[in-house]
């Protein structure tokens, strides 16, 4: 990467004031030119470590997860990113003055810059493939010690602590997978059994589609229970392979390319290798008009996928959100459990989130609530999404929090740990401000609230819960009493208003 071949087209004069036709053009100085993509920069950022690329290409690198290894050896750190405006306008001078019109200097689009950092991944991993064949002909015991040259994707699967859980219990593995699970993915990788791998390629890129499919159908019995195919049939050419597959109009042939990917993605090490090979965009493309098998392991793949959180953010920037939630409402009820578990999964990072809101998923997911369909799971995405400004906003207009003091006063739940998402909602709710207390005092939370408490039965996380909602209503009743149904006509705010004190003396001029 950075290897100092500037992919930057230059237009070529031939100079009138001499005999001998010497070609004339000025090359730009190297700070001008972005590291990662080779290209001239339009939108230079500059990174927490100190370096500067373009925008994209920052953007790119964190939703694959990669880290560029740059010429001089230094690390890069991308989570701040600030606008190089005093570089930016020198390299817009410099164009305007050494580039022709018909060359454009535009900055990256998104999409390029994702097929740029893709191919720089494809290039380190064929590296670091050489490299451990290097190892395995110099070291006869490198068979044995072959872990030690596992990628840094790897390095942290066999280490059970630094696994983050799940706030609660969950299944980890998609409902269309009907494999053993594996003790996991805590094994050692083996070398990769290269002529299988190349004869399934071979078959797999095969122009005759009787081949395709006998590829597929074996590629799928091979990895439903056996750990040791699925780690070692995991490589860049079997996924670049598959996944022209993916979107095949073979019905046969779509059905097992994704149910191969599914058994494929079960175990930690290939998560992040599938995603960066690029097979989010074709699973997003089955979900909106593929085979309705097709779809339901589409579904599973991505939920196993969102599992791990290097890939959170990608396949939320990939465009995976919007058909995860059309298939909640799926007739298939493997396809709505895997993308009701997906979302979940997906909406723990916060640019999810916030895209979750914009989608009107609220509303969808409050319905599903009302009408009891997978309540448990669907309160869970709603408590993440209330965890944010917007997602609050949207739950407060959508009356969340008069249904879910509703739900208490019925008590009617599948589960005792329904029951405490639904009061654990509640709770990050009322971070809500005014509204909130307002909105509560209306439903007559607080009754509600004290029975959950004062009950001995019950899960005692729901009745801490229950307890610390009650704490906030009962702060502003300390300190001033107000009228919450004018709070709730004029529509007041907790952004508006952040003191009990203003609230009243607005409500004193209303009176007036």
């Amino acid at each position: 990467m950075g290897s100092g071949k500037h992919r930057w087209k230059f237009s070529i004069h031939r100079s009138s004031s001499t005999n001998n036709h010497k070609l004339q053009f000025k090359s730009p100085p190297s700070e001008f030119i972005c590291p990662i993509s080779g290209f001239l920069m339009a939108d230079p950022v500059i990174v927490s470590s100190g370096q500067t690329f373009e925008r994209a290409c920052v953007q790119a690198c964190k939703a694959l997860a990669f880290t560029p290894s740059l010429k001089d050896g230094s690390s890069t750190d991308f989570s701040t990113v600030i606008p190089n405006l005093a570089l930016k306008s020198t390299i817009f001078n410099w164009a305007s003055q050494n580039l022709s019109p018909s060359q454009s200097h535009k900055p990256l689009d998104i999409h390029s810059a994702l097929k740029v950092v893709g191919k720089l991944i494809e290039e380190e991993e064929k590296q670091k493939k050489k490299n451990k064949m290097k190892e395995i002909v110099i070291s006869p015991t490198a068979v044995t010690d072959f872990t030690r040259y596992q990628t840094r994707f790897d390095s942290g699967e066999s280490i059970p602590s630094s696994v983050p859980s799940t706030p609660l219990q969950l299944t980890s593995r998609p409902r269309c997978c009907s494999s053993t699970s594996s003790s996991s993915s805590e094994m050692e990788a083996e070398t990769p059994r290269g002529c299988e791998e190349e004869e399934y390629v071979s078959k797999l890129r095969s122009p005759h589609v009787h081949e395709q499919e006998e590829a597929v159908i074996q590629l799928r019995k091979t990895t439903r229970s056996s750990v040791d195919s699925r780690v070692s049939l995991c490589t860049p050419r079997l996924l670049q392979a598959l996944r022209s597959l993916i979107i095949s109009r073979y019905g046969n042939i779509q059905v097992n390319s994704v149910a191969a990917l599914v058994n494929l993605s079960l175990e930690k090490a290939n998560k992040v290798k599938i995603v960066r090979a690029g097979v989010v965009p074709p699973l997003v493309e089955v979900l909106k008009e593929g085979f309705p098998e097709a779809q339901e392991h589409a579904s599973g793949a991505l939920f196993s996928l969102a599992l791990h959180d290097d890939n959170k953010t990608a396949i939320g920037v990939l465009g995976a959100l919007p058909p995860l939630i059309h298939m909640m409402r799926s007739q298939s009820e493997s396809a709505r459990h895997d993308s009701v578990l997906a979302l979940y999964h997906l909406s723990l990072v916060q640019s999810n989130r916030t895209k979750l809101v914009k989608l009107g998923s609220v509303q969808i997911l409050l319905d599903m609530v009302k009408s009891g369909r997978m309540t448990g799971r669907v309160l869970l995405i709603l408590c993440n999404l209330a965890g944010c400004i917007e997602g609050r906003a949207a739950m407060l207009d959508a009356g969340a929090v008069e249904c879910f003091v509703e739900m208490l006063r019925k008590g009617e739940f599948d589960s005792e740990s329904t029951r405490e998402s639904c009061v654990a909602a509640l709770c990050v709710l009322s971070y809500g401000g005014l509204r909130f207390k307002g909105l509560a005092c209306a439903a007559g939370a607080d009754e509600v609230l004290r029975r959950i408490v004062e009950e001995e039965t019950g899960s005692k996380r729901a009745r801490e819960k229950a307890g610390r909602v009650l704490e906030v209503l009962e702060a502003l009743d300390e300190e001033e009493e107000v009228d919450w149904e004018k709070v709730l006509e004029l529509g007041l705010l907790s952004r508006t208003f952040s003191k009990p004190n203003q609230t009243a003396e607005l409500l004193r001029k209303q009176e007036i």
